[in-house]
């Protein structure tokens, strides 16, 4: 079902945080997230009369857009030479970058270990997690979000599962009541 142009921009803005979670996410850098939020907005608004609204709402098709534009960003980063004096600068400043953008607020109270677990998943694995553990997305929504098929959506949450498990274990053992 077409939008009229009001409601299409209302719904859009409705969905920025989930946007911006999930390229926080991606990117694990504010920065970055926020420059893909911006470039998936802009393409949505250029999408706009070819968008209609389906069972799930615009959720789905931003997020899609947001996966298409960090996967094209990184497509077209990776093959940018890299002067070795860059490569030195980079490691400073990605030190620099990482304290800076810290979100203090949302891992205030988390042991390390979960952060730091949470931290060294895969892209592909983090995403699912973040929709469906932060977003609350049905594994029907992310693999429409994402365009894999929902056994992928599922195997890759099964894998994000085990291997914070499998990072945790001695965490999970502290924790436990006796």
């Amino acid at each position: 079902m077409k939008v009229a142009a009001a409601e299409f921009e209302r719904l859009a803005i409705e969905q920025m945080d989930t946007l911006y979670r999930v390229a926080r996410r991606l990117a694990r850098d504010g920065t970055r997230a926020e420059d893909l939020v911006q470039e998936t907005y802009l393409r949505a608004l250029r999408g706009r009369e070819r968008f209609e609204l389906g069972e799930f709402g615009i959720r789905p098709w931003l997020l899609r857009i947001l996966r298409n534009v960090y996967l094209s960003k990184g497509e077209r980063e990776a093959k940018q030479p890299m002067g070795v004096e860059d490569a030195s600068v980079l490691s400073d400043a990605a030190v620099v970058e990482m304290a800076a953008t810290y979100d203090w607020d949302r891992r205030e109270g988390m042991d390390e270990r979960l952060v730091k677990a949470l931290d060294e998943l895969p892209p592909e694995y983090a995403a699912v997690l973040t929709l469906w553990a932060v977003e609350e997305m049905s594994y029907k929504e992310i693999a429409e979000a994402l365009e894999v098929p929902i056994g992928t959506v599922m195997s890759r949450l099964f894998r994000a599962r085990e291997r914070l498990a499998g990072q945790l274990q001695e965490l999970a053992a502290e924790k436990r009541i006796v």
